[in-house]
């Protein structure tokens, strides 16, 4: 119970308390830091605005990494080609030995393809420069 006129002191984060302190970060903290080795990016025209990306990376945390990867591929490349949209078909990723690989395929297109994974190549591209993920 309150009584009138008592001060509530504020409870500090535990991120505050742990830069104030000096905590020093989990082995799982340490295990899941994001330090991506961007490989390459093949890039094949399938059929007029049909494209695939090839990406190859290490340090990814999970797929959603390697998919990401190709997303801004295909950001770029949809630029370059004079375009502003892209659907996202399918990416399919696997791992093995450290190395990541993702294959995924677009459309692109001049105006807002219908479908639910579209992409504006000029927002995602811009997001992706400003994160440091390597384009076409």
């Amino acid at each position: 119970m309150m009584h009138k006129g008592a001060v509530i002191a504020p409870v500090a984060s535990f991120a505050a308390v742990c830069a104030l302190g000096g905590c020093q970060p989990t082995e799982s903290a340490e295990a899941t830091r994001f330090a991506p080795d961007y490989r390459g990016i093949e890039t094949r025209l399938l059929d007029g605005d049909l494209v695939n990306f090839h990406v190859k990376m290490t340090g990814a945390r999970n797929k959603e990494d390697v998919a990401r990867y190709g997303e801004c591929a295909a950001a770029q490349y949809t630029l370059i080609r004079g375009y502003g949209f892209a659907r996202h078909l399918r990416t399919s990723v696997v791992e093995e030995g450290g190395i990541w690989r993702g294959d995924a395929i677009y459309t692109i297109s001049a105006g807002l393809p219908d479908g639910l994974k579209t992409i504006d190549a000029e927002v995602v591209a811009a997001d992706c420069a400003e994160n440091g993920i390597p384009m076409v």
